[in-house]
């Protein structure tokens, strides 16, 4: 598959189990993806390891929301960060901006410190900053390796002119991974578009519970989830995706 990573993110052990073992070269290793992902537990860190051959990284973010942290939140992320390097995940998934939309340094720079030299992805939190090419700059300062973008729109496809801008502007410095909203059918369009060499795809399918019994009336979260369907890797688009990086 030349020099192409396949990225396939993924909220379980069953997942990741999927995504490895049709073509995915690595996995984005995140919690309740339903919610954009937070950070995982270290059950299912420990799980994923044990069940997949390919390198997972972690994401490194404590709630849904934005990425403006308080103190008690950079604390958490501090210390997600140490505990994910003792379980020796392969790679890290992070960020952090200020209020008016950069890239928060101050709290970036002694996370990449404790991270001591892991595989480091800026996560979609550039894809909410006031200057993209500024933040580019910052993160290749800050030690980061990919940063993983839509491109600031709303997928991957809209924002394929932006990536490659970014990826011409990076110069090889650091890796742009074109990821939201990515599938096999626009896969290749985007990366003879953009010239990325990584891709970052959900490629998510939906089951029915397997519960055979409900009460309407109650839910655990959001009312606007169906709590009867689980999101699940799909094999068919993580084989497609691969295929269609074998053509290029």
């Amino acid at each position: 598959m030349k020099d192409f990573n396949l990225e396939i993110c993924i909220d379980s052990a069953e997942s990741a189990i999927i995504a490895a073992a049709n073509g995915a070269t690595r996995l984005e290793l995140c919690g309740h993806l339903m919610i954009g992902g937070v950070t995982p537990c270290t059950g299912l860190i420990k799980m994923v390891k044990d069940v997949a051959n390919i390198p997972a990284y972690a994401i490194i973010r404590p709630r849904f929301g934005d990425f403006v942290y308080s103190d008690l939140e950079f604390e958490q992320m501090k210390r997600d960060v140490v505990a994910c390097r003792e379980l020796m995940v392969d790679g890290l998934v992070l960020g952090a901006l200020t209020p008016d939309g950069h890239l928060d340094i101050e709290r970036l720079k002694p996370l990449v410190e404790l991270a001591n030299g892991m595989h480091l992805t800026l996560h979609r939190a550039f894809d909410v900053c006031s200057d993209p090419f500024r933040a580019l700059e910052e993160a290749i300062e800050l030690g980061f390796h990919t940063i993983l973008t839509s491109g600031q729109a709303a997928n991957a496809y809209e924002g394929r002119e932006l990536l490659k801008q970014l990826i011409e502007a990076a110069n090889g410095r650091i890796d742009i991974m074109p990821g939201a909203g990515v599938t096999s059918s626009n896969l290749k369009e985007i990366l003879t578009t953009t010239g990325a060499t990584s891709v970052h795809l959900s490629a998510k399918t939906l089951r029915p519970s397997l519960s055979t019994h409900r009460n309407p009336n109650v839910y655990m979260g959001l009312p606007s989830i169906d709590e009867s369907i689980i999101y699940e890797t799909n094999p068919e688009e993580v084989k497609a995706a691969r295929q269609v990086l074998e053509t290029l």
